[in-house]
């Protein structure tokens, strides 16, 4: 199974978990926190990401979940 990027999306009044290119919702609950803690759940197990919208759809946050391949570069040492 490919590692699917998981992203929380307005559904309506609802949020919707979708894998990257699904045109099915893997889940829709009542807000964005739990479509948020499925969507951690799913890519944690996949080793993906979560890509999380705002409620007009535009992209607000992004969280990996496991090997990234260009990682973010320590500025503090």
């Amino acid at each position: 199974m490919a590692n699917k990027n998981q992203h929380v999306v307005p559904n309506g009044k609802d949020w919707a978990v979708k894998g990257e290119g699904n045109s099915k919702a893997t889940r829709i609950v009542a807000s964005q926190a739990d479509a948020i803690k499925i969507a951690r759940d799913i890519a944690i197990n996949q080793k993906s990401e979560v890509v999380i919208h705002r409620p007009n759809g535009k992209i607000r946050d992004k969280d990996s979940y496991g090997n990234d391949p260009v990682p973010p570069k320590d500025n503090k040492h």
